[in-house]
């Protein structure tokens, strides 16, 4: 999860309970599933195992994580999105400002297009070209409750494969803006079957190493979610 890297000294609490909520709220670790051991955890983040069990503690006390104690325990994932609703969708977008919601939608445009275009210049090796059709695959087979979640880690991937840490990082980021935004959309087959048939365009541009094609089938993919999103709030 690159989402998990290296937390700066100055700020190593506040930084390390962004970090591990973002993993969270992004479905990186599932509902029910456990983070990583602490040891590895701390050495990921780079804090003392203090620090990670503060933050740990931090969001257990908000309701996002389950400690148990014992051979089979571990800081457990309790954390999982509300139902769908265009009302929440409403009030979402209330607090966030349609300004802020704007700038957050071409952040998340420049940067996913931009990973796309990358990792179709560089003609993904075999086993980048496996894991790519396995997430596609994971989309595709999600039931309505994991949806979101594949969906994002199919997203992500795109991002990871290219192999910077940076961009995938930043596209993780622009995610996690309009990650409570996406959650409250209704699911409706019609719109899940279209972003199927986009999905699939981004991963076939990618395989046959057209950056411009995968650039563009992200554009339009994106932009058919925002204009999903305007939809629910007229």
């Amino acid at each position: 999860m690159t989402v998990l890297r290296p937390v700066r000294a100055g700020n190593a609490f506040e930084e390390t309970v962004e970090r591990l909520l973002q993993a969270i709220k992004l479905g990186l670790v599932a509902p029910g599933d456990k983070l990583p051991p602490e040891r590895e955890l701390a050495v990921t983040l780079g804090i003392s195992r203090v620090t990670l069990r503060e933050a740990i503690r931090a969001l257990s006390d908000a309701g996002y994580l389950d400690v148990r104690r014992g051979r089979y325990g571990g800081a457990f994932v309790t954390y999982a999105p509300p139902e769908p609703d265009a009302g929440h969708l409403r009030e979402a977008v209330k607090e966030m400002g349609m300004a802020d919601l704007s700038d957050a939608l071409t952040f998340r445009l420049a940067v996913e297009c931009g990973a796309a275009q990358v990792l179709a210049t560089s003609r993904p090796a075999e086993q980048q070209r496996v894991v790519l059709v396995r997430r596609l695959a994971d989309v595709n087979e999600a039931g309505l409750d994991d949806y979101r979640r594949l969906d994002t880690a199919f997203h992500l991937s795109i991002a990871e494969l290219t192999g910077s840490p940076l961009l995938a990082t930043t596209c993780a980021d622009a995610r996690s803006r309009v990650s409570d935004l996406l959650n409250a959309i209704p699911m409706l087959q019609v719109n899940l079957d279209h972003a199927a048939v986009q999905h699939q365009a981004i991963v076939d541009a990618i395989l046959a190493g057209d950056p411009d094609a995968a650039r563009q089938a992200v554009a339009e993919h994106l932009e058919g979610t925002a204009a999903l999103l305007r939809a629910f709030l007229a």
